[in-house]
Formats: C-alpha cells, structure tokens, sequence
C-alpha cells in the first residue's frame, strides 16, 4: 500500500508536463527560411529595444529611451526591419499588429520626450500589448 501513493505521485507529477502542452491553436505562418530567420532576429532586436527602453526609464533616461523606441520600433524602423519584405508573407491580421506596434512605439517616444514617467509607461504598454497579441496568435515556421 505505501508503494502505490508514491507511484501515483510519481506518475501524476511525470504526467504534468504532458499535461501542460496544450495544442498551439496560434495561426501557422509559413515564411521561407531566410525570410523566417530575418523576422526571429528582428523580434530578438525588439525584446533588446524594449529592454534597454525599460533600463533608461528607470535611470530617468526620457530622451536616450525616446531616441531607442524610434530607432528600433517606431515607425522610422520599418526599413531597416525589412517590413516592406515581409508583408507579403504575413496574414492580413498579423500586419495590422505590427504595424500598430509601430505606431505605438513611435507615440512612445513622443510621450516620453515629454518627461512624464507614467504617461511614458502607459504608452510603453501599448507598444508590449501589440507584442503580446502578435505572439499570441500566429507562430512561424
């Protein structure tokens, strides 16, 4: 009897992990694989962007995370990104999300020129809200 507790245990805690990879409902995107690592890389440079938005905020840094935000995710970065490249490639839905995601970055830095901490991440969560959507909803291969 005391060997049966610790197998159910045993199997139900092995189990869990099965349990936890739910089917990916998210929307299959199809890219070539050039065109597939170029966007993976892009999305790397916009979690970085984020990040070192995040790192001036918090240094008080209004302008240097204004400056970074344009750059890197706002509207003035579409070409450098390839956006122009890889909307063909994307659904319909997928490209409004990142193109909103651009708008939004380039309202951040707008907003925070200004210098107001909580206006500026109020407007940095518009730009992350777009990010999560995005994941959410499509995967690549």
């Amino acid at each position: 009897m005391k060997i049966r507790a610790p197998l159910s245990l045993s199997v139900l805690l092995l189990s869990m992990p099965l349990a936890a990879q739910c089917a990916d409902t998210r929307q299959l995107v199809k890219l070539p694989q050039m065109m597939q690592k170029h966007m993976l890389s892009s999305m790397r440079d916009h979690l970085l962007s984020v990040h070192e938005i995040q790192a001036a905020l918090a240094k008080g840094e209004f302008d240097r995370a204004a400056d970074v935000a344009e750059a890197r995710l706002g509207m003035s970065s579409l070409e450098s990104h390839g956006a122009e490249h890889m909307a063909p490639y994307m659904p319909k839905a997928m490209q409004a999300i990142g193109t909103a995601m651009h708008h939004a970055a380039s309202r951040f830095a707008l907003k925070t020129k200004e210098g107001d901490a909580t206006q500026s991440l109020a407007a940095l969560a518009e730009v992350t809200q777009q990010c999560v959507a995005c994941h959410a909803g499509y995967r690549i291969r």
